[in-house]
């Protein structure tokens, strides 16, 4: 296996802030950075978990997956080390929840624990790495859609039928026993506010928003209805789903959950809907295809939409926060533009030179992942991963040169 690198210096402030976070982030608790008990407690230390290390920085990993072959690999963007895991001829797409992978096959979804993630307290987060292993197999073909949170993870199959596996038993190592849902649901059942949220209704119809226990027994039905629901993102802001006429926000606040219409503000033609929206977890920026030549801007906090034309749109994605928006486009180069004002600022040279059409029988398309510094995009027929510092005008930082058609690909870690 051959891997070449090419790293920039990069520099030490952000691992050494984030040490200081490990020392003092934990207020009144033990000190999480040391991974030793404290001299004044026999329990474990705060943040703890049982064969797994702490670390000081965001443990970064992207899972890898060849259509063509079924090669499967994880790159520790950290180490810079690539990971063969299990062949699986035949999948298909390769979803993340952060931690765990989702490899979709047409007999099933393979559940690969990535073996880096992060815990988030609000005050202070943990970032942890432990090795890389097999969990098992949910039952599910094509159409199959994972969903979790820190207690559970929801595998809806494509008759709507939906069943709740314990996350614990996940981090254990096994699937462990799931419970099933009771009745049918339209698109996927989404973990939220320890609630599932759920979308119900007559198939072309309007669908109504449900709020159920993680038992299934449903406690609210919000309104207003979603025309023609797709696409789903949780952000700190409440989970977003896709409509007809624009976005709509489920919020839970002190136990009590509403929903809110973010409309477009226009008439949009379907083939220029939002459906399928990406983002930077952790950030209200979400982003989406907007028909052929545009992309998508939710500002999730603002309740606004912006539509920022582009040139022809193959992947985009941006980390929010004043950050900028960053398109693949169809000349293999990365574009950057300020998403306020729809002004691209940054053209990169081309770094992909064959781009496969998008489509069912077709090979799946690039992806860009982001997280707080980086971006990653993914060249299958160059068999490479380019790390690119989207804040200094798109340049790239680093290349992975792999042995593998990278044509999926999902970043865990964060």
């Amino acid at each position: 296996m051959s891997l070449l690198v090419r790293r920039n210096v990069t520099s030490l402030v952000p691992a050494l802030a984030a040490v200081v976070l490990l020392a003092t982030g934990c207020g009144g608790q033990e000190d999480a950075g040391s991974g030793s008990e404290s001299p004044a407690s026999s329990t474990t230390p705060h943040g703890y978990v049982e064969g797994a290390t702490e670390a000081a920085e965001q443990q970064s990993r992207l899972l890898l997956g060849d259509t063509a072959s079924g090669d499967t690999q994880v790159l520790d963007l950290i180490t810079g080390k690539v990971h063969d895991t299990a062949r699986r001829p035949g999948v298909t797409a390769l979803t993340t929840d952060g931690r765990f992978g989702y490899i979709h096959g047409a007999d099933g979804t393979q559940v690969l624990d990535s073996g880096a993630w992060t815990v988030d307290h609000g005050d202070h987060v943990h970032y942890y790495r432990a090795k890389i292993q097999e969990v098992g197999e949910f039952p599910g073909g094509t159409g199959t859609r994972v969903r979790s949170d820190a207690g559970v993870t929801v595998v809806t199959a494509a008759d709507g039928k939906a069943s709740v596996y314990p996350r614990a038993e996940l981090e254990k190592g096994s699937l462990g026993t799931p419970s099933r849902l009771p009745g049918v649901y339209t698109g996927a059942v989404v973990p939220y506010a320890e609630h599932l949220i759920t979308l119900t209704g007559e198939s072309g119809g309007p669908a109504k928003v449900a709020v159920l226990h993680r038992s299934g027994k449903r406690v609210a039905t919000l309104e207003p209805a979603c025309e023609d629901p797709k696409g789903d993102a949780v952000t700190r802001r409440g989970l977003v789903l896709g409509c007809a006429d624009g976005a709509l926000l489920v919020h839970e606040d002190d136990g009590a959950f509403t929903a809110e219409k973010i409309p477009y503000g226009e008439d949009v033609p379907q083939e220029e809907r939002a459906t399928e929206f990406r983002h930077r977890p952790g950030s209200s920026t979400l982003t989406a295809p907007a028909g052929k030549d545009a992309v998508w801007v939710l500002d999730v906090t603002e309740g606004a939409w912006t539509r920022v034309k582009t040139g022809p749109v193959v992947a985009a994605n941006t980390a929010g926060e004043g950050s900028p928006l960053v398109v693949l486009e169809t000349d293999g180069a990365l574009h950057g533009y300020v998403i306020s004002a729809g002004k691209e600022t940054t053209v990169t040279v081309p770094l992909l030179k064959d781009i496969p059409e998008a489509g069912p029988g077709g090979t799946a398309t690039p992806v860009i992942e982001v997280d707080r510094s980086r971006a990653y995009l993914n060249d299958p027929e160059g068999k490479r991963v380019y790390e690119i510092d989207y804040n200094d005008s798109l340049r790239v930082a680093r290349t992975f040169d792999l042995d593998v058609r990278p044509s999926l690909m999902a970043e865990t870690g964060r």
